[in-house]
C-alpha cells in the first residue's frame, strides 16, 4: 500500500488531480490487486504480468463492463506502472503489450422511407416562406446526404440547374459535386421563387431568414428536430440523421458504398461501411417480424 499511496500524493499535489480523480485510481489499483491475489495469492507490483492483465480484463467483460469502463481502468493502471517504472520499483511495464478492447461503433439512428415520405408529403409545414423554407431543408438533406456546415454555407451560384449539380464545401475546404434530380429541382425553383419575392435584402447564401441573412447551426438544428418529431420518436432527431437517411436509402437501393462514399464526402471507405451494418439490423428486423418460427 505504501507505493499505491505515494503515487496517490504524486497524481493529488504534483498533477494537481482533484480527489475525486483520485479516488478513481485508487479504486481500479486496488480491483486489479484484490483479482491478482485472488488468483496468486500474496502479490507485488512486480508480481503483475501482461497475461494477469489480460484475464482481468476478460474477466471485466464478463462482468458486462462497457469497453470505454474498461479502457479506463487500463489507463488508471498504466499510469500507476508507469510511475513505478520510473521510480524503479519494477523492471518492465506489465502494460506494454496489452491492449484494451475496442469501442463498438454504434448503428447510425436513420428514418424509414415511408416516414420520410410521410413527413414531406403529409406533414403541413405552414404558408409562406418559413414553412417553404423548412420543408426544403428537410428535403435537401435527404435528397442530398449533405452536412449541416455544408448546407447553410450553400450559395445561390453552387446550384447548377442547367447540369443538374450542387457544389459543397465539405471538410478542409474540400469540394465536391452532388447530382440533384427532377423533383429536388422543382423544389428548388419553387423555394428561390418564393425567397425572392419574401425575402427584400438579397445576398449569396441560398438558404436565409426573413432578414436576408444567412442560417445559422441553431436554427437549422431546430428546424430538422421539430420537425422529425411530427413522424419519429427516437432520441437522435438532428441533421446527421438525415444524412444518415439519405445512405440508408441508397444502400437499400442498389447503390454500391464507393458511390455513396463520394456523395457523402467521406475521406475512408471505412466510414461508409457502418452503412452496412445499418441496413443488416434492418435485416435482422424483418426477419424477426416475419419468420414463423423466429
Amino acid at each position: 500500500m505504501l507505493l499505491t499511496d505515494s503515487f496517490l500524493d504524486y497524481l493529488l499535489y504534483e498533477r494537481n488531480y482533484s480527489e475525486g480523480t483520485v479516488k478513481y485510481y485508487r479504486t481500479d489499483i486496488l480491483e486489479l490487486q484484490k483479482f491478482g491475489e485472488e488468483q496468486l495469492g500474496a502479490l507485488t507490483p512486480s508480481d503483475v504480468d501482461a497475461e494477469l492483465v489480460r484475464d482481468w480484463i476478460a474477466s471485466l467483460m464478463d462482468k458486462g463492463c462497457a469497453s470505454t469502463t474498461i479502457n479506463r481502468k487500463l489507463s488508471s493502471i498504466r499510469t500507476y506502472y508507469k510511475f513505478l517504472l520510473r521510480r524503479g520499483e519494477i523492471q518492465t511495464d506489465p502494460l506494454q503489450k496489452v491492449s484494451g478492447p475496442k469501442k463498438n461503433k454504434s448503428i447510425p439512428s436513420f428514418l424509414r422511407e415511408k416516414e420520410m415520405d410521410r413527413l414531406l408529403d403529409d406533414m403541413d409545414f405552414g404558408e409562406g416562406f418559413e414553412g417553404c423554407r423548412d420543408h426544403m431543408i428537410l428535403e435537401m438533406f435527404y435528397a442530398t446526404g449533405m452536412r449541416l456546415s455544408e448546407l447553410i454555407g450553400l450559395d445561390d451560384k453552387d446550384v447548377d440547374f442547367s447540369a443538374s449539380l450542387i457544389k459543397v464545401t465539405g471538410k478542409r475546404n474540400k469540394q465536391r459535386l452532388i447530382p440533384f434530380d427532377k423533383e429536388l429541382e422543382q423544389s428548388m425553383r419553387e423555394y428561390v421563387d418564393v425567397r425572392n419575392e419574401a425575402v427584400t435584402v438579397q445576398t449569396d447564401a441560398f438558404f436565409v431568414r426573413e432578414n436576408g441573412k444567412r442560417l445559422y447551426r441553431s436554427i437549422v438544428t431546430s428546424i430538422v428536430k421539430r420537425n422529425l418529431s411530427k413522424v419519429v420518436t427516437m432520441k437522435k432527431r438532428s441533421p446527421h440523421v438525415l444524412r444518415h437517411t439519405f445512405a440508408t436509402a441508397m444502400l437499400n437501393h442498389g447503390a454500391d458504398l464507393g458511390s455513396i462514399k463520394e456523395l457523402l464526402g467521406h475521406e475512408s471507405l471505412a466510414t461508409t461501411e457502418i452503412y452496412t451494418h445499418t441496413t443488416f439490423e434492418e435485416l435482422k428486423k424483418v426477419y424477426n417480424q416475419a419468420h414463423p418460427r423466429a
